[in-house]
């Protein structure tokens, strides 16, 4: 049985298979086919979304995650699409190279980052898809293909955001950047002051998030910067206090106090949010990024249009609070420049992304169906590794070039290969519009 990370999804699929190099994948596409399976690949089920679940073959592609060739004149480098954020941040470090923005989490696989437009924050920086120069790609009928922006503008802007819906990605070309420093700050604020000045805080930092816990008149800020420095990492004593100790344990015990006792959880929001300070770090870059993430819980995270980003969060706790829901999680949001992907949620404007979690094992359905109805008031779009309710009728006219990618899929995979039931759903058969 395949689960993913929260425990959400499963499948028990007939073929399971874990390729070393391109030669086993197109094999496996092969068998596949031959067999009149669907295939589906997966990378950590860090997502929480249905598109992995298959009934067909699925693809495990954790064996493929070495660096295939770096050039640091250009600042271009080739790996293999099953390695991890983690590993590949690990191992552009030990190359004097790192990825321009990330997001908080770093356990993706990076073709499951790419296919569902996984982002940091920061105005000026588009998600991890906009880095890809070139992907290739293991088609239904097995054949590998380069795709860039010169040999193919459509299928390379549909397939860097693909929800795996276009073939299996096998290796990827990223845009990288020399190394560097990030000097990050996390700082509680008023939480109306904040969204009342968000514009400056915005657009006066690299990066800037905040989260805000329902009940509670505080937000978090974190900004990040880049500094002419050299990293200044923390000792083991100090990151493991603060980052496994504080973030993660001990957060947790308040979660399941809340679970335990729900209408506690206004109360137990107010003393968390309370508790947090000041802290000052000076590190490279992807560790300033990323941390570890050791709490479970399911997530719904939409994009709505920048100018609404201080409405929808005011309006997701207004939610919360008068229907009384029993979040324990704190409300995030964050901010990411326009792109071009076909399917990426920020495709053509530039964007907030607001999120909402549960903690494991209490009820999400109904507060995450009561977000979303807020949400589609603000024109969202939902992020595609996250739980969302829309189907193709609801999400068509929230993407311009919806039909172009629709076309570039009937091309690349005309009989349906890389469908699920998740896939179905969220862009229909193959061949509608």
């Amino acid at each position: 049985m395949w689960r993913n990370w929260s425990g959400e999804q499963t499948c028990r699929p007939v073929g399971f298979e874990r390729p070393v190099g391109v030669a086993e994948v197109v094999a496996a596409v092969e068998r596949a086919a031959a067999a009149g399976r669907t295939v589906r690949a997966a990378g950590s089920g860090h997502s929480f979304s249905d598109l992995v679940p298959t009934d067909g073959t699925l693809l495990d592609l954790a064996r493929m995650d070495r660096v295939l060739d770096a050039d640091r004149s250009s600042v271009l480098v080739r790996v293999e699409a099953g390695i991890t954020l983690r590993a590949l941040n690990e191992r552009l470090g030990e190359l004097g190279l790192a990825l321009e923005n990330l997001g908080d989490i770093d356990a993706q696989t990076l073709a499951g980052a790419l296919a569902t437009a996984t982002h940091g924050t920061g105005a000026r920086y588009p998600n991890l898809s906009a880095q890809v120069e070139a992907l290739e790609l293991v088609g239904g009928d097995g054949r590998v293909v380069e795709v860039t922006a010169g040999s193919d503008a459509d299928a390379f802007r549909a397939a860097r955001v693909g929800l795996g819906a276009l073939g299996v990605i096998t290796a990827v070309t990223l845009r990288c950047v020399p190394a560097f420093t990030l000097h990050g700050i996390d700082e509680p604020r008023p939480l109306e002051e904040t969204l009342d000045g968000l514009d400056e805080l915005v657009d006066g930092h690299e990066h800037f998030e905040l989260f805000t816990f329902p009940y509670s008149p505080l937000a978090l800020t974190r900004r990040s910067d880049r500094v002419d420095r050299a990293p200044e990492p923390r000792g083991r004593a100090r990151a493991y206090t603060e980052d496994v100790v504080l973030q993660n344990l001990a957060f947790e015990l308040f979660c399941r106090a809340g679970r335990r006792a729900p209408r506690a959880i206004p109360r137990l929001n107010r003393f968390v949010a309370r508790l947090a300070g000041r802290r000052e770090r000076v590190e490279a870059s992807h560790r300033i990024f990323a941390s570890p993430r050791l709490v479970r819980f399911t997530e719904m995270e939409y994009a709505v249009p920048r100018a609404a980003a201080a409405g929808a969060v005011r309006a997701v706790r207004a939610l919360v609070e008068e229907r009384r829901f029993p979040v324990n999680f704190p409300i995030e949001l964050r901010f990411v420049a326009a792109d071009d992907a076909l399917l990426s949620p920020a495709t053509g404007r530039e964007t907030a992304y607001v999120a909402v979690h549960v903690f494991d094992g209490m009820p999400a359905r109904v507060f995450f169906g009561a977000v979303e109805e807020v949400m589609d008031g603000f024109g969202g779009r939902p992020h595609w590794g996250k739980r969302h309710f829309q189907t193709a009728a609801t999400l068509r006219g929230r993407y311009p070039e919806w039909d172009r990618f629709a076309s570039v899929r009937a091309r690349l995979d005309p009989d349906g290969r890389f469908t699920s039931p998740g896939v179905e759903r969220v862009l229909g058969p193959v061949g509608s519009a």
